[in-house]
């Protein structure tokens, strides 16, 4: 019970690692508010995990009024917030720069951002209260990059960065700042960026490729690493952008291009 007596504020909390993160924080004894744009989303969810010490709220983290109110929502059925885990987020889509259009590019930053900017910014005085910390998923992108995924890797860059200063500005409150940074993990915002790529007929086995171990894990060996870095177990690491990526951060293997190639030779 990791997560005794504490009170988790998730956001994207409804699907992919989310859900999975959800999953795990439950159990480790955690009570839960998951935020979610989606009520489709939410209807699903709740239909797996739904207990008295779990509510679901509709917000867009992209927008300010709603998370503020979602924060307050949070307070006022728990009493108070531990923990704020920013895990929402976008990665349509898959171009180039260039190929990217403007709407495009604000609606990756103001999501997977400025989503993180309201919530430390409407939640930081309740983190204070209760010492609490801020997890939030970021990306292996967010250092090496990715072909085909510009404004994605560039907001996952952001992430990076903000952590580490974020983990400066609040260590003097006791507060503990880290990241996540998973490299391919099967979700469905994963299964929407493979149906984009020039063949995806060979991205499964790109996406197996690309980890050292060999293979495209499941959201849940990152909500483990998860419960690690919000829990006491992890109480003097701060600032850290952790990779559960199977040692892709050791060198991608092969591109997407390359097998494309082989597979096209191959034929």
């Amino acid at each position: 019970m990791l997560l005794k007596n504490k009170i988790i504020f998730l956001t994207g909390g409804t699907e992919g690692i989310g859900f999975e993160c959800a999953k795990a924080y439950h159990n480790a004894g955690a009570s839960l508010s998951i935020i979610s744009n989606s009520e489709g989303s939410i209807s699903e969810a709740v239909d797996r995990l739904s207990a008295d010490n779990i509510i679901y709220l509709k917000a867009d983290v992209s927008d300010a009024d709603e998370i503020k109110n979602a924060i307050a929502d949070t307070i006022n059925k728990f009493g108070k917030i531990d923990v704020i885990h920013n895990n929402a987020g976008i990665s349509n889509p898959s171009k180039t720069t260039d190929e990217t259009t403007e709407e495009e590019w604000d609606r990756l930053f103001e999501v997977n951002v400025k989503g993180v900017y309201n919530t430390t910014r409407f939640g930081i005085a309740e983190l204070k209260r209760t010492k609490g910390n801020i997890l939030n998923t970021g990306s292996l992108v967010g250092d090496i990059g990715q072909e085909i995924h510009a404004a994605y890797s560039a907001t996952k860059g952001a992430i990076n960065t903000l952590t580490k200063s974020m983990a400066l500005d609040y260590a003097q409150f006791g507060i503990r700042v880290n990241a996540v940074a998973p490299a391919g993990v099967w979700t469905p915002m994963l299964r929407t960026w493979s149906k984009q790529q020039p063949d995806a007929s060979v991205i499964e086995h790109y996406l197996d490729e690309i980890h050292a171990l060999g293979y495209c894990p499941e959201g849940d060996v990152v909500a483990d690493a998860c419960l690690f870095l919000i829990s006491n177990q992890a109480r003097f690491i701060t600032g850290c952008i952790l990779p559960v990526s199977g040692g892709a951060e050791l060198g991608y293997r092969r591109s997407v291009n390359q097998i494309v190639q082989e597979n096209q030779a191959e034929g």
